[in-house]
C-alpha cells in the first residue's frame, strides 16, 4: 500500500502490509527484508509427505498467475501456520506454517506446487489497481481480522450471527455438528425491528434455475442456509432472497429503481466464478481479476445510483485462505462459551489445549475496504477487529441489541466516518480493473 501511495502521489502514513514496500523513512514500520519461512524438504520430495525444513527459507515474491491452486485455511492448518511446533498457542505465533500447510495440501491432492511456495505469493496496486484505489481513497484498516481460525462456513457463521455455535467444519460435515444452529442472527433482528433487508445471490453457473428463482433454490447458495431460522426465509420472506450480477438482477433493479434495502448482504459469486476463490480444479481455474473486475460493477453501479448519498459499502473477505501473514491472530472474547464441539479425533485440539484451542482469538487478517461518500478519505484504522465488527455498526445504526458478546466487544466502525463533513458525495473515478494478467496453474510465479 505505501509503495502505491508513493507512486500515486497520495500522502504517505503509517500501514502495517509487507516490510519491504515499507519506505526507509517516514512513520513506521518502515523498510525491512522480504519474509520468508520455512518450506518443505527438497530432500523428501513427493509422495512423501512435506516435512517441514527450517534450513529451506522460502521468501515473498510478487505472483504473475492470477490463478493459483487452493491452500487450506482449515482448522488444523491455520493452527499449523500460528506455529509449526506449537499449534495450540502455549506461545506467541511465530507464523512460520503456510508453505508447510499449502505443500501437504498439494501432495494430498495432487496439485503442481507440491512445495507450498504459493501460500508466499502476493499481488500489488499493478494487479488489483481497483481494489487499491479504492482503499488508497476510501477506509481501510491493518487490524481486520476473520472472526475464527477455520475454513469459510463458520466465519460466514460468525459474520451473520457472532457465532458458529461451537462449529469449526461445515454444517453436516460430520456427525457432530450435522444440526442447523439456532443463533439469532442480525436479519431476525433486523426484521422484528421493522428495517428492510435482503440477501443478493449471483444464481449463475449453479443449479437454479430462472428468473424467476426459487427461493429455496436460491437460499441452499447462501450461508443462511446454516440456520434453523433461514430455513423459514423461502416461504415467510421470499422477497429477501434476491439476485445480483446480472442485467435485470433484483440488485440492478433496485439500484435504478432506488430501492436498496436498509441493510443488504452480498453473497460470493462462488458458481459463476468471481469469488476470487483459489482453484480446485486444474481445467476450472479462479482468475482473480475477473473476480475483482466483478465487485468494481457492484460498487461502482453504487456510486453510479441514487441510493450513494446515505450508503456504505463495506467489502472484505470470510478467512484468509491461507496465504502467508506476518501479523498474529488477536486475542478477542468467546461469543458464547461454547468451545470447538466438532473437531475430529486427530485434529489438533483435540487431545492437546492451549490459547488457540477456543474461540478467544481470531483468526488471521483479512482486506477490508469501507466505500461511502461519509468514509474519511485516505483513512487507516489501527484498531484490532473481525468482521462481527460489521453486526456492531448495523446495531449501532439501528438500535437493535447484539447478538453475542463477540459482537458487543467489537469497535462500532463509526471511526471509519466522517458524517459531518462527506468528502465523496461526488464519488471518485476509479480506474477499470485489469483483466489482462496472465492465468495459469502448472508453474510459479
Amino acid at each position: 500500500m505505501r509503495e502505491y501511495w508513493a507512486q500515486n502521489g497520495l500522502p504517505d502514513q503509517s500501514f502495517d502490509g509487507l516490510p519491504q514496500f515499507n519506505p526507509t523513512s517516514g512513520p513506521p514500520p518502515l523498510y525491512g527484508p522480504p519474509p520468508s519461512i520455512p518450506g518443505c524438504d527438497p530432500t523428501s520430495p513427493p509422495p512423501k509427505k512435506c516435512k517441514f525444513d527450517p534450513n529451506n527459507l522460502i521468501t515473498s515474491y510478487h505472483l504473475i498467475t492470477q490463478c493459483t491452486e487452493n491452500q487450506p485455511p482449515d482448522w488444523d492448518e491455520s493452527h499449523s501456520d500460528w506455529d509449526y511446533y506449537d499449534p495450540t498457542g502455549k506461545q506467541p505465533a511465530t507464523l512460520n506454517g503456510f508453505v508447510w500447510s499449502a505443500g501437504s495440501l498439494a501432495r494430498a491432492l495432487k496439485f503442481n506446487d507440491v512445495d507450498g511456495i504459493r501460500a508466499m505469493g502476493y499481488y500489488d496496486g499493478g494487479d488489483l489497481n481497483y481494489y487499491y484505489f479504492m482503499a488508497s481513497n476510501f477506509a481501510t484498516s491493518d487490524r481486520w481480522f476473520s472472526p475464527v481460525m477455520t475454513r469459510t462456513s463458520a466465519n460466514r457463521d460468525y459474520l451473520v450471527a457472532a457465532t458458529s455455535q461451537g462449529i469449526v467444519y461445515p454444517v453436516g460435515f460430520d456427525k457432530g455438528d450435522g444440526h442447523l444452529l439456532t443463533a439469532t442472527t442480525i436479519f431476525q433482528e433486523l426484521q422484528a425491528a421493522g428495517i428492510s433487508w435482503k440477501i443478493y445471490i449471483d444464481p449463475e453457473g449453479s443449479t437454479c434455475t430462472g428468473p424467476p428463482y426459487d427461493p429455496t433454490c436460491l437460499l441452499s447458495l447462501s450461508y443462511m442456509r446454516d440456520f434453523v431460522w433461514g430455513q423459514t426465509i423461502p416461504t415467510q420472506y421470499p422477497n429477501n432472497l434476491a439476485t445480483i450480477g446480472f442485467d435485470g438482477s433484483d440488485y440492478s433493479n433496485d439500484l435504478q429503481n432506488g430501492t436498496l434495502p436498509q441493510v443488504a448482504l452480498i453473497e460470493t459469486a462462488t458458481f459463476a466464478g468471481y469469488d476470487e476463490h483459489p482453484s480446485d480444479y486444474e481445467g476450472r481455474p479462479n482468475h482473480l481479476q475477473y473476480g475483482a473486475n466483478y465487485v468494481s460493477n457492484l460498487i461502482n453501479g453504487l456510486m453510479a445510483s441514487s441510493s450513494w448519498k446515505d450508503s456504505a459499502f463495506i467489502l472484505t473477505y470470510d478467512e484468509d485462505g491461507g496465504l502467508y501473514d506476518h501479523v498474529s491472530p488477536q486475542p478477542t472474547v468467546s461469543p458464547d462459551g461454547i468451545k470447538p464441539k466438532d473437531l475430529l479425533p486427530a485434529d489438533i485440539c483435540s487431545q492437546a489445549t492451549g490459547p488457540t484451542c477456543d474461540f478467544v482469538y481470531t483468526g488471521y487478517r483479512v482486506p477490508l475496504v469501507v466505500v461511502s461518500p461519509y468514509a474519511q478519505k485516505n483513512y487507516v484504522s489501527h484498531n484490532v477487529a473481525d468482521t462481527t465488527a460489521i453486526l456492531k455498526f448495523i446495531e449501532t445504526r439501528f438500535n437493535v441489541p447484539a447478538l453475542t458478546k463477540r459482537d458487543a466487544a467489537q469497535l462500532d466502525m463509526t471511526e471509519f466516518f466522517d458524517f459531518g463533513d462527506p468528502v465523496w458525495l461526488v464519488p471518485p473515478a476509479p480506474p477499470a480493473q485489469n483483466t489482462s494478467n496472465p492465468c495459469y496453474l502448472d508453474h510459479l510465479p
